[in-house]
């Protein structure tokens, strides 16, 4: 085995240029699986395989071109070769598909996850709300507490006016004894 000097760059591949867009092959390997799995295509398959052992049992041996009595070798080589190019492509098509499906999962899980925040959000931005409506005053508390404000008015009312009732009987209490002292004098 030769050595080389320069290990810093990569050998050259001993590949044929043959080059092709992966994609574009994917999507005629998928166009084709999805053909061969029509209920279509098998019943064309049926006659024509049909047709083909007709033809070369019921003609004279002359005119076959696959004849009965070597077996029908030319309708084994050409089913065989159809297997042998449709399981590759079938695989390269349910590959594809996978992948599809990892993308979609993903993308999925994403959107998952960003409704559930938004989702948790939404629930605690609804019990701050419902926090904050339990604080404010509706209409039945409002006229509770007016009702017993009125209340407690009225009774300071009533007490003020007791008291002054009480200040001017002892006024005038005051004052009918400053007269009797003054008539006396």
């Amino acid at each position: 085995m030769k050595r080389r000097e320069d290990l810093s760059t990569p050998r050259a591949s001993g590949r044929v240029g043959v080059s092709y867009d992966s994609d574009t092959f994917g999507r005629f390997s998928e166009s084709i699986a999805s053909h061969m799995g029509t209920a279509r295509f098998l019943m064309w398959q049926t006659v024509i395989i049909v047709v083909w052992i007709a033809f070369n049992t019921i003609v004279p041996e002359r005119l076959q071109f696959d004849p009965w009595d070597r077996g029908l070798v030319l309708l084994t080589l050409v089913l065989s070769i159809q297997a042998s190019y449709a399981a590759p492509l079938i695989l390269l098509a349910q590959s594809r598909q996978e992948r599809r499906d990892r993308v979609t999962a993903q993308t999925d899980r994403e959107v998952a996850e960003r409704t559930q925040a938004d989702t948790e959000f939404l629930a605690r931005e609804i019990a701050s709300v419902r926090l904050s409506m339990s604080d404010m005053v509706t209409g039945e508390s409002f006229d509770d507490r007016l009702d017993r404000l009125t209340e407690i008015v009225e009774g300071l009312v009533t007490t003020v006016d007791q008291l002054a009732e009480t200040e001017r009987s002892s006024r005038s209490a005051t004052d009918s004894t400053s007269d009797t002292v003054a008539d006396a004098n």
